[in-house]
Formats: C-alpha cells, sequence, structure tokens
C-alpha cells in the first residue's frame, strides 16, 4: 500500500500582506517626490527655452525691422503679436486685422477675437496652475493666460497715472520709460546703453486670472487686448491695463507669495513666477536664466533699466 505524504499548501498570513503593502507604500513615499521634482525640473527647462526662443524670435524681428516692436500701439496689439511670424506662426498673423473698428476689434465678437483665443504654447510656462483659456467677465470671453511680459524698466508702478503708488515713480501711459518694451516705444539694442547681457528683455509672470488685490487682478495675456485700446501715442491718456503686456521692477520678485502686504498694483507689475525660489528671465542679448527671488532689489532694478549707467555684477 503506498503512503501518499500530504502537502500543506501555505498562503500569506494577513501580517505578512500588511507588511508588504506597508513597504510599498514606503517605497511610493520615497518615490513620488523624487518623480515630482524631475517633473518640475523638466517644466523649469521648457519654461527657459521658451523665453529663450522668444528672445531670439525678438532678435530676428530686430534685424528685419531695424527696431525691437513696441510693447503696445494705440490698437491695442502687444509686442506678442508683432514676433508671430518668427515663432512659425505667419499663417495666424496673416489672418489679423490691424485696424481700429470692425474685425479689427479684439473683443465684442470681432474677427480678432476668435484669433487671440488661439493656444500657442510658447507663450506659456508648464508650471502655470491654469487652464488654457479662462472665461473672464468682460472683453474676448475665451481668453488665453499668458507666462511672458517684456520688460518696461523701473520707473512705473500703475497703469495709469490716477493711481501713482509713489510719488517718485511714473505710470506706464508715460511714453518715456527706462525699459525696453512700453506704449509705441521703438528700442534699438543700439539704446541699450548698459549692455544686452545686463539688461532684461522679457520676464517671467505669476498669472493669477482669480487673484485680486487693490482691485487688481494677476491677469497676463499675449497678443491683443481690449482694455489697452485706446492707448494714446501722442502724449494723451487713454486704455488700461497695460501690465497684461509688461512688467517693471517697482517691487522684488515673487512679491506676491511673500509678501502679502505690498500693494496690488506693484505685485501686479513685478516679475515672478510659480517655480520654488524665483523666476526666469530673457535677457537682451538673446540669453535666458533663472534669477533668485533674494536677488538684490538694486541688482534687479539695475537689470531693468536699460540705460541707467549702473551695470551690475554676478547675478
Amino acid at each position: 500500500m503506498t503512503m501518499r505524504s500530504s502537502r500543506r499548501h501555505r498562503g500569506f498570513t494577513l501580517i505578512e500582506l500588511l507588511v508588504v503593502v506597508a513597504i510599498i507604500a514606503i517605497l511610493v513615499a520615497l518615490l513620488l517626490p523624487a518623480v515630482q521634482q524631475a517633473r518640475e525640473a523638466a517644466r523649469r527647462t521648457q519654461c527657459r527655452n521658451n523665453l529663450k526662443q522668444l528672445s531670439l524670435a525678438l532678435h530676428n524681428y530686430h534685424t528685419t525691422h531695424g527696431t525691437l516692436p513696441f510693447g503696445w500701439d494705440t490698437h491695442g496689439a502687444g509686442w506678442s503679436a508683432m514676433i508671430l511670424p518668427e515663432i512659425e506662426q505667419r499663417n495666424l498673423y496673416a489672418q489679423f486685422d490691424f485696424v481700429e473698428n470692425g474685425t479689427g476689434n479684439w473683443g465684442s465678437g470681432a474677427g480678432n477675437e476668435a484669433l487671440v483665443s488661439t493656444f500657442l504654447p510658447a507663450f506659456r510656462c508648464p508650471t502655470m496652475p491654469l487652464p488654457e483659456h479662462v472665461a473672464i467677465s468682460s472683453g474676448t470671453p475665451n481668453r488665453v493666460p499668458a507666462s511672458y511680459r517684456g520688460n518696461a524698466g523701473s520707473e512705473a508702478s500703475s497703469d495709469d497715472t490716477s493711481s501713482i503708488v509713489a510719488p517718485w515713480t511714473k505710470s506706464l501711459e508715460n511714453l518715456d520709460q527706462n525699459g525696453v518694451f512700453y506704449a509705441c516705444s521703438s528700442v534699438q539694442f543700439r539704446d541699450i546703453k548698459d549692455g544686452t547681457s545686463n539688461t532684461l528683455l522679457l520676464t517671467e509672470a505669476s498669472t493669477a486670472t482669480d487673484f485680486i488685490k487693490d482691485s487688481q487682478s494677476m491677469d497676463v495675456w499675449y497678443i491683443g487686448s481690449s482694455q489697452i485700446d485706446m492707448c494714446r501715442c501722442d502724449g494723451g491718456n487713454g486704455g488700461t491695463d497695460f501690465s497684461e503686456f509688461v512688467s517693471t521692477a517697482v517691487a522684488p520678485i515673487n512679491a506676491r507669495f511673500n509678501a502679502p502686504a505690498t500693494n496690488g498694483r506693484l505685485m501686479e507689475l513685478t516679475a515672478g513666477s510659480y517655480h520654488t525660489g524665483g523666476a526666469h528671465v530673457g535677457l537682451c542679448d538673446g540669453s535666458a536664466r533663472f534669477l533668485s527671488e533674494n536677488i538684490d532689489f538694486s541688482v534687479y532694478v539695475n537689470l531693468s533699466a536699460r540705460n541707467d549707467g549702473k551695470v551690475p555684477g554676478e547675478f
């Protein structure tokens, strides 16, 4: 008679299963921050590359036209509209009507309104936590938030003369700014007396269309704006929200996050980002780099002025 040995099939005990689950949870907890850091590093690289490409597009525009584009014009078109051909968007550029009325309006259902709602990745930092389109109560209803603005200098603390924050500053209605982009500007590289490697061309912005302080929304757009139309370039006033297109060094970088007591107009105008520790900028020499939010404020101011004669050292 053959005796068969009985085999006992043993599975995991509940304790062993819980231990395995706990180990997996610990590994996930350890790896997740590393994965997030890697993703953010990739987003930061893409953001810097965007500014690099926009800076080079502005150089190409200067080569073609002998000057940099205006910050904005009387019609409400921005510098970002003028370089569309230089960023492989010539077909889009050709569809705009750069006229004052009718289809040339940026709102009211006009032809330009649909075009200005076109999403262009080159103007967006991938870290910005906003949807591609934002519905707003007035103006263009399907606007595209942007991350980059032209440098208007260090002297303006407000969009309009009636709301200047500090007595030593001016408004963006003033046609004499010490930056690179402002109303109907036509700055040439030869006008950048402090050197192209020492002067900001573009800055990043911490765009937040739902954040309002002192009646100021942290909104940044591109191509064209119904709020800016009608700007006056004959010395008269007109238009508003010029900070949609340009920034000024009137408050430290990332003041919105680090200095909540700062006046909302200054928060709106200064550079910022959703990256930890600072913001990306494009320099007039065509390079792009990351500026620490802890940069000496006087150095930040000097970098924003094209002709103050104060050339910063290392930054």
